[in-house]
């Protein structure tokens, strides 16, 4: 039974893996190219997109059924506890409060919450999963190679990586409530592969704006 979801999961993810030269500001980071500028303007986007993910993931926890929901509730727990890792590495950017508060974000940036919000409003639970679960894993390879690149060529701290880190790492128990979540909505007719895809694609290409515009 759980191969059938996992056989999907692992389906949708290499079907919507992004291009690996898509990305313009990952490479530069790698490189030790990238301005600190570029990496503060990092930290302030994330500031909006952190708690507007983490209440979207709420928001689809009292939706769904049992499954989903506990997977939503644990990206929302995890969306609390990047936030607090997000200051650290906000802090190593040279970023203050002050110009947190002046800071106006970019609209490429911010269109992937505003569609993660979209979904917490309008997509069925299950189908809401595999899209999102499809995304985390192409977000999850940038991190890693983010917090590589601060490391060797930033000099940044395992605390000011922290935030990168946490995305980066393996996460067992969100693979098996999406696995999950996934399976039960097979169960039950309520996934829709078709709608689910659609999503995954929107935010694939959602991640890609934020990148762009980023640089």
């Amino acid at each position: 039974m759980t191969a059938t979801a996992g056989d999907l999961l692992q389906t949708t993810i290499g079907a919507l893996a992004p291009d690996p030269t898509a990305n313009p500001v990952v490479p530069l980071v790698e490189r030790g190219e990238a301005p600190i500028r570029t990496l503060a303007r990092l930290a302030l986007e994330q500031r909006w997109v952190i708690p507007a993910d983490r209440r979207s993931f709420a928001h689809l926890a009292q939706r769904a059924d049992p499954a989903a929901a506990a997977f939503f509730t644990t990206l929302a727990t995890g969306e609390e506890l990047a936030a607090a890792h997000l200051e650290a590495f906000a802090r190593a950017c040279g970023v203050t409060e002050h110009r947190s508060r002046a800071y106006v974000p970019l609209a490429g940036c911010q269109a992937y919450p505003a569609y993660v919000s979209w979904l917490a409003l309008n997509a069925a639970p299950a189908d809401a999963v595999l899209a999102l679960t499809a995304n985390f894993s192409a977000w999850g390879g940038y991190c890693a190679r983010i917090a590589e690149g601060l490391r060797t060529h930033y000099g940044f701290t395992d605390e000011s990586c922290a935030f990168f880190d946490f995305f980066a790492g393996p996460s067992p128990d969100l693979d098996e409530q999406a696995t999950a979540a996934v399976q039960a909505g097979l169960d039950t007719g309520t996934l829709d592969t078709n709608s689910a895809h659609t999503y995954g694609t929107l935010l694939q290409k959602y991640e890609s704006m934020f990148w762009a515009a980023l640089s």
